[in-house]
């Protein structure tokens, strides 16, 4: 498939009633740019894109679907450095969670040193999906084996009024107790973060089953008004 009948294999995939579902979810993007094609069928038409290439040079693009094409085609390629320029050209024009939390180039893996000193810039970042992104890769690849206490210390001082950074940040914290416990938990008995994100890192951790049963009891007489 080349890219000029991408446009025309999405709009043919339209289901209106995902549409519905999707313009819920993502409420911040203009109801005209999402046409409503699940994601099995993004990931296909990634894979039959003969040019990617011309395809990942052609930003902006216009409809929430593309940028979700996008986000797999940096999923599959194999070289850390392109990636990472990709990703960086890419990330200003991401505007909303779910294309956000799709990006996980598999690459990643491989180069976490390199990884983690480029979150760091991530994180200092104006725009908030760049931020976003950075928390989210620094949950998914620093909170194991290649953990560093001092990587709590930089979730918690990111500071922003955007809902969504605020939530990856509650997010970050909640996995960092389920996966670092006794280091994460000092941030909230001691308050380190502000009431509303430590009120919704609370409570993602009460859902988290890899969360223990007295680990939750204890978190429940965290919480703060």
């Amino acid at each position: 498939m080349k890219q000029e009948e991408l446009l025309d294999a999405l709009f043919s995939l339209r289901d209106e009633n995902y549409r519905l579902m999707l313009l819920r979810l993502i409420p911040n993007v203009p109801r005209e740019s999402i046409i409503g094609v699940r994601t099995p069928e993004l990931r296909r038409l990634a894979k039959e894109l003969e040019d990617g290439e011309s395809f990942l040079n052609s930003l902006p693009h216009r409809y929430f679907e593309e940028n979700q094409v996008h986000s797999f085609l940096l999923e599959k390629d194999k070289d850390f450095e392109a990636v990472i320029s990709r990703v960086e050209d890419f990330l200003p024009h991401v505007d909303n969670w779910a294309t956000c939390d799709l990006m996980r180039p598999r690459v990643f893996a491989r180069h976490l040193p390199a990884l983690s000193g480029q979150i760091g810039l991530w994180l200092r970042s104006a725009h908030p999906y760049t931020v976003r992104f950075g928390l989210e890769m620094r949950m998914v690849f620093f909170l194991d084996a290649h953990f560093c206490p001092e990587y709590l210390e930089e979730a918690a001082g990111v500071r922003s009024d955007e809902y969504y950074v605020r939530m990856m940040v509650a997010w970050f914290f909640a996995t960092a107790l389920a996966k670092q416990y006794d280091a994460a938990l000092p941030f909230l008995t001691k308050h380190r973060l502000d009431a509303w994100t430590h009120n919704r890192t609370i409570r993602k951790a009460l859902e988290s089953f890899r969360v223990s049963d007295s680990q939750k009891a204890y978190l429940r007489t965290l919480g703060v008004k």
